[in-house]
């Protein structure tokens, strides 16, 4: 038995045991993916080919070949921590090229966050790529964050459900905003120009005297000077306390109200919606009222979605999406070229992305993002530590053999 098969096999164990051992290693290193070595074994041949009687001549390794199975998901408190659930990988953009647009890496790690200028960056400052929202449409690049201030919206819409007392006593004079004694309700909600500035809008509630279940609504923006309802708005309810007509039309809850004019500002346009609103003989309530304005708003954080949209969010309370994360490909995973920080790259072997601009997360054949979590290494510790051992075991017997191999030499060689 020639040295060579017992030293190929010490070389296998060690290649066995470095593999292992650099799983075991990373078996808390975010997004990595665990190793195995494969082997198979040598025969010597002739042109004749290989002989019933001829022993092996040892084993050699074949590829150290990569799983890419699913590791768990550890949840933590920050948005820009990124998992894949399923199949995919976020593509990274060298930030010496950010011009070039394209990933030169790929990563399970979803770890970002960002940058001083905005962008949404690994801890080596690699730059996750996917498309960003601009009044054209989305553009693919890297991902940067430029909001400073959510944009206001004017209120167009505002909705109110109420019960108005039934039982209520009409009051005797004409209306005057400023006197309790002409109206028997009022309720006040701000609304928004297209500024974004805030106006109190105020509803008093009169009951008329002369026409049974009837009221009318006067609405003063600001104070008691300016209305926005020259003509007051008439809620008409029948005997069983259902709202039936909005000034005199039964196939609308609603009202439009008087254009209001600001300095500075577009004019204030409001739809008076009164749906849901009755008349029973109980006490005034305000069932629900809201409007569709909002003020400027500054940026508050990032929201992201398991289909990877990217959306900033706002202390007005209100978001706008800014960008979509991609996901990747390959037709052969294992083909990747290993590049280190959990990161891989496009080889011969592993063929190019099947989508040149990526996948959104959620479609096709990629897997969903789940943010503020991070995928852990699928490292199982317990079976690496029991092939530690067998390879321990493989490699001593490797050992084993030189020794005896060693002895039969010396053997050999006491014969006189």
């Amino acid at each position: 038995m020639p040295f060579s098969t017992a030293l190929s096999g010490l070389n296998a164990a060690s290649t066995d045991l470095q593999t292992t051992g650099n799983n075991i290693a990373n078996a808390n290193t975010v997004g990595f993916k665990k190793s195995r070595a494969e082997f198979a074994d040598v025969y010597a041949t002739s042109v004749f080919g290989a002989s019933k009687t001829t022993p092996g001549s040892g084993v050699r390794v074949t590829d150290i070949a990569q799983s890419f199975t699913q590791g768990n998901l550890e949840y933590t408190e920050n948005v820009l921590d990124l998992a894949i659930s399923g199949q995919g990988f976020f593509g990274l953009i060298d930030p010496k090229n950010l011009s070039q647009g394209l990933p030169s890496a790929y990563t399970r790690n979803g770890a970002f966050q960002l940058d001083k200028n905005g962008y949404i960056v690994n801890d080596q400052g690699q730059v996750l790529y996917g498309t960003v929202v601009t009044e054209t449409g989305e553009t693919p690049g890297p991902m940067q964050v430029k909001i400073t201030k959510g944009k206001p919206k004017a209120s167009t819409q505002e909705s109110i459900s109420i019960n108005l007392n039934a039982a209520a006593t009409a009051p005797a004079g004409s209306f005057d905003p400023t006197d309790p004694d002409t109206y028997n309700h009022s309720t006040s909600i701000t609304v928004y120009d297209s500024l974004g500035n805030p106006h109190v809008l105020t509803s008093y509630f009169v009951k008329d005297g002369t026409t049974d279940n009837t009221w009318f609504v006067h609405q003063y923006i600001d104070g008691t000077t300016d209305t926005l309802t020259s003509t007051p708005v008439k809620l008409e309810f029948d005997t069983n306390g259902s709202l039936i007509k909005v000034n005199d039309d039964a196939t609308t809850t609603k009202a439009t109200l008087d254009t209001y004019s600001i300095d500075g500002a577009d004019d204030l346009s409001l739809v008076y919606d009164f749906a849901g609103s009755t008349q029973y003989n109980s006490d005034f309530t305000i069932n629900s009222m809201s409007q569709d304005g909002f003020p400027a708003g500054d940026f508050a954080g990032l929201e992201i979605t398991d289909k990877g949209e990217v959306f900033a969010r706002f202390t007005n309370g209100n978001g706008e999406k800014i960008g979509h994360i991609k996901l990747f490909r390959f037709q052969n995973e294992q083909g990747l070229a290993k590049l280190g920080n959990t990161t891989w790259g496009e080889s011969a072997a592993s063929g190019p992305p099947l989508s040149t601009q990526g996948d959104n997360p959620g479609t096709g054949n990629v897997g969903t993002i789940q943010s503020g979590a991070l995928e852990t290494s699928n490292v199982d510790l317990s079976k690496e530590l029991v092939h530690l051992i067998v390879a321990q075991q493989s490699y001593q017997a490797n050992a084993q053999t030189i020794s005896t191999e060693n002895e039969v030499i010396q053997t050999l060689l006491n014969l006189r």
